[in-house]
């Protein structure tokens, strides 16, 4: 059996989009100040700003999981998405077939369902598998996906953490060593510039990087919790024999009301 999911990769032009909004931001700020990008690079500041911060990324989590970090890029970039509204039809279509055929009817018909987790709460349902038993196995899968995504997070948080703090020891090195110089006055102005470029670049990580792809992984999280979440209430509502309409009103009261309203006027239409 073949199953095409529901939850297609697509790029997510929101995350692509401003990546490449801040880094024009940026380089405009450096143009229109009477700056070039090239004053901004330096070897020993970049050095201690990513060593330090990768190091301390290592300490603070299980190098397993740092090796995981572009996937973690990944599924911020090319996420899942999942249309909620398509899920009520599809569980509402499933109430009907089983209220008017029988549960086990809903067996022959998981091969045209396209999404697994769908499939596998249907066919504990269709096994005779206890309710509570079907709601706890649902509820740990639900709950593992969580803390997955907890973890991929975790790491852009230690980023954005970390990041500055490195930049600001860095800065605080170029200071020791200007001082240590002050015998020539002429070397103060470029000592202090490149002191302040490892700031630059822990706060550029951090607010670029880390915290922003971290709040859109966020996102997607609720995103996908929510309607797994959806799709636990509507396997059990088929499982207990619900009436339809039912199924969808405890399904609907999942979206906002103005979500709600375009559904219903949806299916009203049709």
């Amino acid at each position: 059996m073949h199953l095409v999911s529901q939850e297609e990769r697509r790029v997510d032009i929101g995350t692509v989009a401003g990546l490449v909004i801040a880094v024009i931001a940026i380089v405009l700020g450096i143009v229109l100040g009477g700056g070039s990008v090239g004053a901004l690079i330096d070897v020993t500041s970049i050095f201690v700003v990513f060593m330090g911060t990768l190091g301390a990324c290592v300490i603070s989590i299980p190098l397993a999981r740092i090796l995981k970090l572009h996937t973690v890029y990944l599924q911020s970039i090319f996420g899942k998405s999942t249309d909620s509204t398509k899920t009520i039809r599809d569980l509402v279509h499933y109430a009907e077939v089983a209220r008017r055929e029988g549960i086990l009817s809903l067996e022959n018909m998981t091969s045209e369902m396209d999404n697994e987790f769908i499939v596998r709460g249907i066919k504990m349902a269709v096994d005779g598998t206890d309710p509570e038993l079907i709601q706890t196995i649902m509820d740990t899968e639900l709950e593992a996906l969580m803390d997955r995504h907890t973890q991929g997070k975790k790491i852009l948080d230690t980023i954005a953490k970390y990041a500055p703090a490195f930049g600001m020891i860095g800065t605080l090195l170029g200071l020791i060593f200007m001082l240590k110089g002050m015998e020539d006055p002429s070397t103060i102005g470029p000592s202090m510039a490149v002191a302040l470029v490892t700031t630059l670049y822990g706060a550029l990580i951090a607010n670029i990087l880390a915290s922003p792809v971290a709040d859109k992984l966020a996102a997607k999280d609720a995103e996908e919790v929510l309607v797994k979440s959806m799709i636990i209430t509507g396997v059990m509502a088929i499982q207990s024999g619900d009436n339809p309409r039912i199924v969808e009103s405890k399904l609907l009261t999942f979206l906002p009301p103005s979500q709600r309203k375009a559904f219903e006027e949806q299916q009203e239409a049709a």
